[in-house]
């Protein structure tokens, strides 16, 4: 990574010299708010940027020398940007780093600058596909070449992973191209779950699941926990804009599969698109909760650009995460609203109390806090109630904050057992019974994974309630070095590397895949599924 990205305290500073009273970045003048690193969207070159608001918006700049000026949208509410910018917390990553002595995000894989270890790892098991859509990220007929990682590659990969350190990643995704189309991939699942993957999941489009019953019953046996199904609305419409095809019925018949499979955690991925389906968050999130027997959350991605766009084009299509976060409220009446979201590091409080009470390190989210947004919502009746309406959420981590400084500079076991015997009991007190949901005994669900501290004492919550999430990966064109530096999404790669998700889309597939690949011949290769 980019050693000179400016660091926690740099960006204070910058704050305080450039925000000189409360709420001045929701001003209409121009508002410095931090110096970074991007890349020329025309040659990928490293470039200075800047970040700054303007007319209640918060935007990156920056220019090469070769190809000019570039500009967009960093985040669309400068208020919410704000927010959830107190969230910003600082991890340290892994202290086995895959690669050293790295200055260049070019040559990153991880290195001993990167802030967060890997909460969820990417496998690319192929880059077929049984579809062909504009907006993947990987696809053989357009590369001109299929990477597909044998087994012994792929174990390679998930030894890696599990041999992270101070944590080891306990979360793996199989994706593409289309993984299903490997026949193997049940064996893959079975892997990963004998190398103690405590979570295994297949970022899918459901056409094989679809098709093929028995195929789902062999990856749920095998050992898969979630399906990251692409889902882009509901109806025809937004599937033929997006897809080229009404994949609509496909998508009904892959969820209704899982659940004769006994496949109950299913995760729709939304790729969301100005006037193709950004008219549809609600009706999306309605579906969702229509189905929670087999349905356990919705992950909604705003499109990221490959290739060039002009900004213009660019303007009128680019959705960010506030701008997502305004068209739930609208489109639910309010149900869930501005207030309700949290960036993905507001947890690592939770993270450090569990980490303090059992004395062993634990997975930290300290992601970039505005890398993604979400919100954990009830049901009841036909009314969708999310958790803040009951849970005094700001107020429940500040209490962790305090509890575990306490826990972490006492040197007495006994003293340590009764601030965490104290703890446990003042946590119930933030949970405001009377507005809870009458169905569910959330008090006793948290209060299970609070004294146990497992992610298997998570997954009766997770079975009862909904997650919502939005997670906007970067481009060319917004792309934001330091958000890199944090991100906890990666891709580990054949050649021994653990790469951030948007560094890899963005600067390091094509030379991976085409390093390890082979010319795509169609004759030789069925699309069968």
């Amino acid at each position: 990574m980019v050693t000179e990205i400016t660091t926690d305290e740099n960006l204070i500073l910058n704050k305080i010299q450039n925000v000189n009273e409360k709420n001045t970045i929701n001003g209409n003048r121009r508002t410095h708010i931090k110096n970074t690193f991007s890349v020329c969207p025309e040659c990928l070159r490293i470039v200075d940027a800047e970040v700054f608001a303007e007319a209640k918006k918060v935007f990156i700049e920056k220019s090469c020398p070769e190809h000019g000026y570039f500009r967009d949208v960093y985040w669309g509410d400068a208020g919410l940007y704000e927010k959830f910018d107190k969230w910003h917390v600082s991890g340290e990553g892994v202290s086995n780093p895959m690669v050293t002595g790295v200055s260049h995000p070019l040559e990153c894989g991880l290195c001993g600058k990167h802030k967060t270890g890997t909460i969820l790892a990417n496998i690319d098991v192929t880059n077929r596909c049984n579809m062909n859509c504009s907006v993947c990220f990987a696809n053989a007929k357009k590369s001109g070449f299929i990477y597909e990682p044998d087994t012994e590659q792929i174990k390679d990969m998930l030894l890696m992973l599990r041999n992270e350190k101070p944590v080891p990643c306990y979360a793996v995704q199989f994706s593409g191209g289309e993984p299903t189309v490997r026949d193997d991939l049940p064996e893959l699942i079975a892997m990963a779950k004998e190398l103690d993957f405590l979570h295994i999941q297949i970022a899918t489009n459901g056409v094989r699941i679809a098709k093929d019953p028995e195929f789902a019953r062999k990856l749920r046996e095998a050992g898969l926990h979630t399906v990251y199904l692409s889902f882009d609305g509901v109806g025809e419409e937004p599937y033929r804009k997006m897809r080229g095809f009404n994949a609509f019925p496909v998508k009904n018949a892959a969820i209704n599969n899982c659940r004769e499979a006994g496949l109950t955690s299913v995760t729709l991925v939304p790729t969301l698109e100005k006037g193709v389906n950004d008219h549809q968050l609600g009706d999306i999130i309605n579906f969702a909760s229509e189905r929670l027997d087999v349905v356990k959350g919705v992950n909604f991605q705003p499109v990221s650009f490959t290739g060039r766009i002009d900004q213009t084009e660019r303007e009128e299509k680019r959705i960010t995460i506030p701008d997502f976060i305004a068209l739930v409220e609208e489109q639910t009446d309010g149900a869930i609203c501005r207030d309700d979201w949290y960036p993905i590091p507001s947890v690592v409080s939770v993270s450090k109390f569990v980490e303090a009470m059992f004395n062993k390190p634990v997975f930290e989210f300290t992601m970039h806090p505005h890398c993604g947004a979400a919100i954990y919502v009830f049901k009841e009746g036909n009314r969708l109630i999310p958790i803040t309406r009951f849970v005094d959420v700001d107020g429940l981590l500040e209490y962790l904050d305090e509890v575990t400084l306490q826990m972490n500079n006492s040197t007495s076991g006994l003293k340590k057992a009764a601030l965490t015997s104290v703890a446990l009991h003042e946590i119930s007190g933030f949970i405001d019974k009377d507005l809870a949901p009458d169905s569910i005994d959330v008090t006793k669900l948290l209060m299970d994974f609070f004294k146990k501290g497992t992610a298997e004492a998570l997954r009766p919550f997770h079975r009862n309630s909904l997650f919502l999430g939005a997670m906007h990966f970067q481009d060319p064109y917004n792309l934001d070095l330091e958000r890199v530096q944090r991100c906890g999404i990666h891709y580990a790669t054949p050649d021994g590397r653990v790469i951030p998700f948007c560094a890899y889309n963005t600067l390091h597939r094509q030379k991976v895949e085409s390093k390890f690949s082979k010319p795509y011949n169609p004759q030789e290769i069925e699309f069968r599924h």
